[in-house]
């Protein structure tokens, strides 16, 4: 297929964010995850507004690998309506997007192939 999909969360903690991240890249179903500075985000949640410190997190993978990688990551997430989403990739520079697909195959190829 080739390409690159992107699927963005947040965390409510660093240690979760590297826990869930390490482990979707250790079961290839994301090739790589960014973990962005802390965030504050301000959300309305059972009738009261919240402020919480939260992680955001970019997980890259091949498109055919996308819908794998959010229910896996809807299953490992520590939050009751996680937000999970798929963020279009119009165009990948073509030696990344192998990478990633190598790194999500299980046949590991370097960026300069």
């Amino acid at each position: 297929m080739g390409g690159v999909a992107i699927v963005y969360t947040l965390f409510g903690s660093a240690e979760s964010a590297e826990r869930i991240a390490r482990q979707l890249v250790e079961e290839r179903l994301a090739a790589c995850a960014n973990m962005l500075a802390p965030c504050t985000s301000i959300y309305a949640w059972e009738g009261a507004l919240q402020r919480e410190a939260e992680i955001p997190v970019l997980l890259k993978t091949a498109p055919e690998k996308r819908d794998a990688l959010m229910a896996r990551l809807a299953e490992l997430h520590d939050y009751e309506v996680p937000a999970i989403l798929a963020l279009p990739v119009d165009a990948a520079h073509a030696p990344f997007a192998r990478w990633i697909a190598g790194q999500t195959s299980g046949a590991a190829h370097c960026p300069s192939d």
